[in-house]
């Protein structure tokens, strides 16, 4: 796992150029999930999710990493509360909810910017 120094930041950016979120990772696909994630109308599976373009600046430089991203919702798999491991509660908390979203991203390429 990486440890938080690793992360980097990148900004969100709409089509005239205003940045109006952040997202962290490790890599820029990692960020680019995350703001997968967080699109407007996620669709209701994954071939019916509508492609919307990312574009993620990375914070303390001029580069612009483009993805085409989607996201969908579904049902969250069934945890077996009798082979659940105590040491893993990660997936406890998928049992108390009715759907999660899910994200992909393909890269489309990256752009300089003339300036910040």
């Amino acid at each position: 796992m990486a440890r938080d120094s690793d992360k980097r930041n990148f900004a969100l950016r709409t089509e005239d150029g205003e940045e109006v979120s952040v997202f962290s990772g490790s890599t820029p696909r990692q960020a680019a999930l995350k703001a997968a994630r967080d699109l407007d109308d996620p669709g209701s599976s994954e071939d019916a999710a509508d492609r919307e373009p990312i574009r993620l600046r990375e914070k303390g430089t001029t580069k612009v990493h483009v993805y085409e991203g989607w996201a969908w919702k579904e049902s969250p798999p069934d945890v077996d509360m009798d082979e659940w491991d105590a040491d893993s509660p990660d997936d406890v908390w998928m049992n108390q909810v009715d759907e999660i979203t899910k994200a992909n991203v393909s890269k489309q390429g990256v752009e300089h910017l003339d300036e910040i």
